[in-house]
């Protein structure tokens, strides 16, 4: 009865499964369900100690008590303790769902008896300073969840399970680290000529557009395609137009977790905004489908796109871009740089180097080598990089060093 899965035993349960059933309404009075059970146990033991007893003085005299303990304790230990014990453990199922059906009709018999002892048996925990929980108790922790996913492989196919261990980690995640940096975002520049902002919405690959004077932080509204086909009709255009069609920008903190996130962009009924720091500015966007593809994986994008940051090489190095993401490195190489500081690999290395380095520096992480491959524009452009098996690094060096190749 106590080895029973109780999430299993709660689902046959909905099921109308009887002997879950019986099972399940059993382990909510898990005193009694004990007791009812000693009561058979410590019968059965006494009365064939006594009868063994008898036997023994019958056949040895005194001696016999001695042999027949020395008998009987062997008897029990194997027939009525380790044997169906250890088929009930491995068992439980078949042991437990015809057993309660024993176990409901002895409760009944002996209800009286048992509501005594269980009083007094509560009196006692709680004299010797043990709290007695009521209710259920046995919930799961997401880190225990985790395990129960990743233990449930066998019957689970692996796509699935990926998808459930990602929503799993949105708590860890937060906006600030799936946003499109401010540098990288697509929008519309109200300060440029009508010419220019009518080809960057007609060459626009994305469905809304950030509109802005001068700068990102002077965000006027998100304009959707919708309305800039609409916009593109018109027989006169100008940008008085093109603001009337755009709608109010939506703000997040850069701190805010994915699954808050998620839930906003629900009940505020919108797919895309724009992150902020502490100080108000723009960091850059956030849209549903980023924090989406975090839990099934890019859909929108097409495999040269989702790699072109990443470039294998046949020695088996990989050049990647600096402007590349931590997550993405992680995710698409299966490597585990730190994600708890800077975001980019640019950020990573210089933070590292702790200053702006030349061309052909070389970077040694405990498990992965790195040679910066081109700076410009004071920012690593594209290193090289490499994994080993085993930390190559001495015990009197600290996590991290940087080198001069010759």
């Amino acid at each position: 009865m106590m080895s029973l899965n109780r999430y299993r035993l709660r689902h046959m349960a909905k099921h109308k499964h009887k002997g879950a059933m019986r099972a399940s309404a059993l382990l909510e009075n898990p005193d009694r369900l004990v007791g009812v059970i000693l009561i058979g146990k410590n019968f059965v033991t006494i009365l064939a100690s006594s009868i063994a007893t008898v036997i023994a003085l019958r056949l040895w005299g005194e001696a016999g008590i001695l042999i027949s303990s020395f008998i009987l304790t062997i008897v029990i230990l194997i027939v009525s303790e380790v044997t169906p014990k250890t088929i009930a453990a491995l068992h439980p199922e078949k042991i437990a769902y015809p057993s309660s059906l024993i176990l409901v009709w002895l409760l009944w018999i002996f209800y009286p008896f048992l509501w005594v002892v269980s009083k007094i048996s509560n009196a006692l925990v709680k004299l010797v300073g043990f709290a007695l929980r009521t209710g259920r108790t046995h919930h799961l922790s997401s880190e225990e969840l985790r395990t129960a996913v990743d233990e449930s492989s066998a019957s689970i196919p692996a796509q699935r399970q990926n998808m459930l261990l990602n929503v799993l980690d949105l708590e860890k995640v937060t906006v600030n680290d799936i946003m499109v940096p401010r540098n990288e975002v697509a929008g519309i520049d109200l300060e440029l000529d009508i010419d220019e902002i009518m080809e960057a919405i007609i060459n626009s690959q994305h469905t809304r557009l950030p509109v802005y004077r001068n700068d990102l932080n002077n965000v006027i509204g998100i304009l959707h395609m919708r309305g800039a086909a609409r916009f593109i009709k018109m027989q006169e255009i100008n940008k008085a137009k093109l603001v009337q069609l755009t709608h109010e920008a939506y703000f997040v903190p850069e701190s805010t977790p994915l699954t808050t996130q998620l839930i906003n962009f629900q009940k505020q009924k919108r797919r895309i905004a724009l992150v902020v720091d502490e100080y108000g500015d723009v960091k850059g966007i956030v849209t549903i489908e980023d924090i989406l593809e975090e839990i099934v994986g890019n859909f929108t994008s097409n495999m040269s796109e989702e790699t072109a940051d990443i470039h294998p090489q046949t020695d088996g190095t990989f050049l990647i871009d600096g402007s590349a993401s931590i997550r993405h490195i992680n995710r698409k190489l299966d490597w585990d740089l730190p994600t708890d500081g800077p975001k980019t690999l640019n950020g990573l290395l210089t933070e590292m180097l702790e200053n702006i380095p030349e061309s052909h520096v070389g970077i040694r992480l405990p498990f992965h080598c790195v040679e910066i491959v081109h700076v410009k524009d004071n920012m690593i452009k594209t290193v090289r990089m490499w994994e080993f098996e085993q930390d190559l690094q001495a015990d009197d060096e600290s996590e991290l060093q940087a080198n001069q190749y010759d």
